[in-house]
């Protein structure tokens, strides 16, 4: 982790018309590095976002687990050696895997079927996270968790040498879960199946076929059936890497609520199942156009063009899976937007990097935007205008990267003075958030 700083904004930000690029996607830069370390041969990633989640990821499995990985010219050099391939020196080796739960879900599914033991451990806010979505199916296969009955990290998992084929049902539409049965599955004999009752973001789905595995996804009256054939050997590839929807639904929030502002964001990943919220924000007549749509590496890209809007109220109740890492910046447009919003089955926001849920809560309390929360709802009682003369708020993010962000957008947004605490967790997902936001002509100050 980077050194602890806070930052300050206490200006709103001037309207602004600019292009720009923002950092690649962090969930398929951490399956490019998995994927390339069980393919054979040499692979090559562009554009890999070089964020502290990515670069726990690269550097576990260098340090680790023994693979080759080299940095040339800005691209990353991964030498594969084929599953269960770790070069494992220990009796029981010891893993970090930082604040990434998506390095740590998937890279479980790897090791089940492994042999050896593993002791996963991460950064102070993962170790609290729930870990039993992991294991269960894991178990089921025959790796095995120590100690017994453990709902967090840290954990040690043995790898079973004779992994058995299963049928999985995935009820809560889990990308992270559905694609660590996925990772076992590869160097499991026999035909994994996994129901998917809600649909996920298939990135794992999607690389799988790139890479020419047996896979097959039938969609189905609710979800998804997919069947993966295990043991067939992947061979390298040449990946490029999409800019970040989710760091771009930021910089986005922040067009549409400054007043006669333009953004165009190029290279942006554009699969479906991860800019579901600019289908919600079309829908509250937010000006969004996306174009230039084509395929990079078996995903869809494209460039999206955004102006500031006046918006209506939002209202969701599903597909909170699709939209689950933009909820807080979809807090933030709710409160600055006149009208009742409603947001319910959220519940699974109590359980990310922080309880999302309560520290959203927390910050609209501080400018005044009336907040209900009930177990798993929230309502927003918005606001166009907000006074802020003589206001200053302090923000204390839990060490929570989109609570960061958030807080950010607001206070450019508004104009209230504020002032955001370890700002550097940042860096976990989007590093370069504060050069672009001055880039913009946003005066943001670290401190």
């Amino acid at each position: 982790m980077n050194k602890t700083y806070s930052v300050s904004i206490n200006e709103k930000i001037e309207k602004f018309n600019k292009k720009i690029k923002i950092p690649g996607d962090k969930s398929c830069s951490i399956r490019a590095i998995l994927f390339a370390s069980q393919c054979i041969g040499l692979s090559k990633i562009k554009n890999l976002l070089e964020s502290e989640d990515v670069l726990d990821c690269v550097n576990s499995l260098k340090n680790s687990l023994g693979v080759k990985i080299l940095k040339k010219n800005n691209i990353y050099q991964v030498y594969g050696n084929g599953f269960n391939s770790f070069n494992i020196k220990k009796k029981i080796t010891r893993i970090y895997v930082g604040n990434s739960g998506t390095f740590a879900r998937l890279l479980c599914g790897l090791l089940s079927t492994h042999p050896g033991k593993f002791y996963l451990y991460g950064d102070h806010s993962l170790n609290k996270r729930d870990f039993t979505r992991v294991t269960q199916p894991l178990e089921k296969i025959g790796a095995f968790f120590y100690p017994k009955n453990k709902k967090n990290l840290p954990l040690t998992i043995e790898g079973t040498d004779m992994p058995l084929a299963q049928k999985h049902i995935e009820n809560k539409g889990s990308a992270q879960v559905k694609g660590l049965i996925m990772m076992a599955a590869l160097s499991t004999p026999g035909i994994t199946t996994i129901e998917e009752k809600k649909i996920s973001r298939n990135h794992t789905e999607l690389f799988l076929k790139e890479l020419n595995a047996d896979i097959k996804v039938k969609k189905l009256k609710q979800g998804n059936l997919i069947n993966l054939v295990g043991q067939k050997n992947l061979y390298s590839f040449n990946y490029t890497v999409s800019s970040d929807p989710s760091s771009a639904a930021f910089l986005i929030a922040l067009t549409l609520l400054t007043s006669g502002s333009r953004l165009v964001i190029h290279n942006v990943l554009c699969n479906k199942t991860r800019i579901f919220y600019l289908e919600i924000l079309k829908k509250i007549n937010a000006n969004i156009k996306i174009n230039n749509l084509r395929k990079v590496s078996g995903e869809m890209v494209g460039s999206i063009t955004v102006s500031s809007s006046r918006l209506k109220p939002l209202n969701i109740s599903k597909d909170i899976g699709k939209i689950i890492d933009e909820l807080p910046i979809l807090f933030i447009i709710a409160a600055l937007t006149k009208g009742i919003s409603k947001f319910k089955n959220i519940g699974d926001l109590k359980n990310k990097e922080s309880n999302r849920l309560m520290e959203s809560k927390k910050i609209l309390d501080q400018i005044g935007i009336k907040c209900r929360v009930t177990k798993n709802d929230m309502t927003i009682y918005g606001k166009e205008k907000i006074k802020t003369i003589n206001k200053s708020i302090l923000i204390k993010t839990k060490g929570d990267h989109r609570i960061c962000m958030s807080s950010a957008i607001l206070a450019l947004a508004t104009g209230f003075k504020t002032k955001i605490k370890n700002f550097e967790t940042v860096n976990t997902s989007f590093p370069g958030f504060i050069t672009l936001i001055k880039n913009l002509g946003g005066k943001i100050v670290i401190k």
